[in-house]
């Protein structure tokens, strides 16, 4: 499966043009096997240096592309943040021109941060079906305890070999298959904004990302069985879900709600305790389940108007009891709430078609089966999260991006 990603730049019939910096993903089994091949066709030449961590080095084996320097990390607690980025920035040769990730979301977030720190080309080498983030322009960190997104290097080439990423650990897959399915809900969240503030929204890439939501749900069978073209299925669709990225220039089309309940988790706030680890799509797999019974529960107010009413900012110090040694950052991320660009009357008038996007999302008990059907984490409680932390959760976690959603627009709801 190749994937021509160069046809989605140019003018866009939205009135804008997209540029795309990745120019084709690879998808195939085998594909790590003509690594050389696929270098050599989209002329990408340079002293190389290979990233992995100790697990994805075992598991790559004999396909691991020749190197002029290697650096393994330590896979125990190994997040992306700027620890590890130090470690690899100190390591990294000063004469290397092109970073190549092999690994999951982890791995690819410290490379391409890297690859825009030294200003170095960058080719993704997923090992894992398990994050849309392998193509982003933005590296996903957590900052000094705050999640955030940074500037960064999208890959030029992507080579997934399908073989490599079916026998890694069931996990990662599951962890994909939630970060796809958080599209529902990033997708409505981004037109509900679109409704009620005019902000910008393309027809096209939410298509695309729509197109790969729906990849993952004809797969869910093939998956079971082990299939090989499933897993290739579930590949393209994060791939294509982070070209979406891409052509956006942000993440809107992919992060919403969803993404920032399972941020606000990986976050850990002082009032909040959560011990249980998982992985970024199972937390997001779940933030979907729960924005969706949310959604749908405001949904069936026919008449929103007796419980809408003015904005008011949230004060410092609410925040600050909340997110006690985080809050300096929340303060600045919210420091001009994008909410108070809605006009109360303009939620009532446009209710109805809110209303209707959310009638078209799938209903809670669908999103829970699929995620049953792969014995994924599915539940609050599966990932450590209680009833009175949920009900927290859902009121403070829009707080940790400053863009519009349904859940953010709750606090100029009394209902």
């Amino acid at each position: 499966m190749l994937i021509d990603s160069m046809v989605y730049s140019g003018k866009c019939s939205c009135g804008r043009e997209h540029t795309m910096v990745t120019r084709a993903a690879i998808i195939e089994a085998g594909a790590m096997l003509r690594f050389e091949q696929y270098m050599s066709q989209y002329g990408i030449s340079g002293k190389r240096c290979a990233l992995y961590d100790t697990n994805t080095y075992a598991a790559v084996g004999e396909r691991r592309p020749d190197a002029e320097q290697v650096i393994i990390l330590n896979p125990e607690n190994l997040h992306a943040n700027e620890i590890s980025t130090a470690e690899v920035l100190d390591k990294l040769e000063s004469d290397v021109e092109v970073i190549i990730a092999l690994g999951s979301g982890t791995i690819h977030d410290i490379a391409r941060f890297c690859a825009h720190e030294r200003g170095i080309r960058f080719v993704a080498c997923p090992t894992g079906a398990s994050v849309d983030g392998f193509c982003s322009t933005v590296a996903a960190m957590t900052w000094h305890g705050y999640k955030k997104t940074l500037p960064a290097v999208a890959p030029e080439i992507v080579i997934a070999d399908t073989e490599i990423i079916r026998d890694a650990p069931h996990v990662l897959v599951k962890s994909g298959v939630g970060d796809i399915l958080a599209k529902y809900t990033a997708l409505a969240d981004w037109k509900i904004a679109h409704i009620l503030t005019g902000e910008y929204y393309c027809d096209n890439i939410a298509d695309l990302t729509a197109q790969a939501v729906e990849a993952v749900r004809n797969s869910i069978e093939q998956l079971l069985a082990g299939d090989t073209d499933a897993y290739a299925n579930v590949t393209y669709a994060l791939i294509m879900s982070g070209l979406a990225m891409q052509l956006m220039g942000n993440s809107r089309p992919a992060s919403g709600s969803e993404h920032h309940i399972s941020h606000i988790i990986e976050m850990q706030p002082d009032s909040l305790n959560v011990a249980f680890y998982a992985l970024h799509g199972e937390k997001t797999g779940v933030g979907t389940v729960e924005a969706v019974r949310e959604y749908k529960r405001l949904a069936s107010i026919e008449d929103i108007a007796p419980f809408v009413t003015d904005y008011k900012p949230v004060t410092e110090q609410v925040i600050r009891d909340y997110y006690g040694r985080l809050a300096d950052s929340i303060i600045e991320e919210n420091k001009n709430d994008c909410l108070a660009e809605l006009d109360k009357n303009t939620l009532i008038e446009k209710w109805q078609e809110v209303r209707k996007i959310i009638g078209s999302l799938p209903s809670v008990d669908e999103l829970y089966g699929i995620l049953e059907s792969l014995d994924a984490k599915r539940s609050p409680e599966d990932i450590g999260v209680t009833q009175d932390d949920r009900d927290a959760i859902l009121r403070y976690s829009p707080l940790v991006r400053n863009r519009l959603t349904l859940m953010r627009v709750r606090r100029m709801l009394n209902a």
